[in-house]
C-alpha cells in the first residue's frame, strides 16, 4: 500500500511554464549566447551595442536585462588570452632570438585583438548560463 502523504525525493521535474528558459538544455542556452542571440528562443539579437544586453527579448518573455554578467566575462577572457599569450611567448623564445621590445611588439597587439574578439561571445555565453540557472537581478536598472 502506498501512502499519499509520503513524497519521493528528488521530486519529479515539472516543466516550468512561467519561466521557460529554466527548461533549456545548458549547452543550448550557452551556445545561443555565444552566437549573440537570445538564449531562450535563439531568434532575436542579444546585444544592442558592443556589450550592452537588451532589456528583454522582443520575441519571447526572457528578461535578458535582469542578467548581471558583470565581472565573469573579463575574468574568463583574461584567463584564455593570458594562457595563449604566455604560450606564444614561450614558443617564440624557443624558435627565434628577439629583443624584449620586438616580442612585445608582436605579442601585445595579438593579445589585445584576441581579447576584443573573445569578450562579446564570452559575455553572451555567460548571459546564457546565468539565464538558464535563473540567476537574475530583481531590478533591471541595477
Amino acid at each position: 500500500m502506498s501512502n499519499p502523504d509520503i513524497t519521493t525525493w528528488p521530486p519529479a521535474a515539472a516543466a516550468n511554464t512561467t519561466e521557460p528558459w529554466l527548461n533549456l538544455p545548458l549547452l543550448l542556452a550557452v551556445g545561443r549566447g555565444v552566437r549573440g542571440v537570445c538564449p531562450n528562443c535563439g531568434r532575436s539579437p542579444l546585444f544592442i551595442g558592443f556589450l550592452r544586453v537588451v532589456s528583454a527579448c522582443p520575441t519571447c518573455p526572457a528578461p535578458l536585462g535582469q542578467v548581471r554578467a558583470d565581472d565573469m566575462p573579463p575574468y574568463v577572457v583574461i584567463a584564455l588570452v593570458g594562457h595563449i599569450a604566455v604560450a606564444s611567448v614561450l614558443v617564440l623564445e624557443s624558435l627565434v632570438t628577439l629583443s624584449v621590445a620586438a616580442e612585445c611588439a608582436i605579442v601585445l597587439p595579438l593579445a589585445t585583438a584576441a581579447a576584443f574578439a573573445l569578450i562579446r561571445p564570452v559575455k553572451g555565453g555567460v548571459v546564457g548560463l546565468m539565464l538558464k540557472l535563473g540567476v537574475l537581478s530583481p531590478d533591471p536598472r541595477l
